[in-house]
C-alpha cells in the first residue's frame, strides 16, 4: 500500500450550491442505498471503476472483495478512491433532463487487516442485505470469512446534489 501523505487535501466547493444535499441527507442515502462505484486509480494508472454492494457506518464505508483482482492491486498500490451513488435517476424527456440525487464520498481505502473488524464489517454487510437471519449469517461467514477480504473506505469529504426541480 502506497504510504499516506501528509499533505491536506482541500475539495473543491460544489459549484451550484443550491443544489447541495447536507450531511445528513448525504449519509442518509448511503445507510439506505444498495449499491454505487468505487473508483481507485488502476492499471498504468488509469482510472478503475467497479459497482459494488457496501455498507454505511459512522463515517466508513465497507465492502467485501476477492483477495485479488484489479480492485485488490489498485488499492494496494494507492489509497485514495472514490465512491458515488445515485439514488434517483428519473428521465424527464420533454425537460431534457433528469431529476436525480447522488453522493460521492471522498477517502482512503483499506484492506482490513484486524480479524475483529472483518468479523463486524462482514457482519453489518450481511445484516443491510439479508435482515433477521442471524443463524445464517453466522453459518456464511464461517463458511466463507478467510476467502474474502474486507475493505473500509475512511470518508474524508462527502458531497451530495439533487436536481434544482426536487428541491
Amino acid at each position: 500500500m502506497a504510504a499516506k501523505e501528509n499533505v491536506t487535501m482541500e475539495f473543491r466547493p460544489m459549484r451550484r450550491v443550491r443544489q447541495q444535499l447536507t450531511n445528513e441527507a448525504c449519509e442518509e442515502m448511503l445507510r439506505n442505498a444498495t449499491s454505487g462505484t468505487l473508483a481507485v486509480l488502476g492499471d498504468g494508472d488509469y482510472p478503475y471503476a467497479v459497482p459494488l454492494s457496501f455498507v454505511y457506518a459512522d463515517g466508513i464505508i465497507y465492502f467485501h472483495s476477492a483477495k485479488s483482482g484489479h480492485k485488490i492491486d489498485a488499492i494496494r498500490h494507492h489509497d485514495k478512491a472514490s465512491f458515488c451513488v445515485i439514488v434517483k435517476d428519473e428521465i424527464h424527456g420533454e425537460q431534457y433532463t433528469t431529476y436525480f440525487s447522488s453522493v460521492i464520498a471522498f477517502g482512503r481505502i483499506t484492506i482490513v487487516t484486524s480479524a475483529d473488524e472483518k468479523l463486524e464489517g462482514a457482519k453489518l454487510l450481511g445484516r443491510k442485505y439479508n435482515p433477521g437471519d442471524e443463524a445464517g449469517l453466522i453459518r456464511e461467514l464461517e463458511k466463507g470469512l478467510a476467502h474474502m477480504e474486507l475493505l473500509r473506505l475512511d470518508i474524508e469529504h462527502l458531497t451530495g446534489k439533487q436536481a434544482i426541480e426536487l428541491l
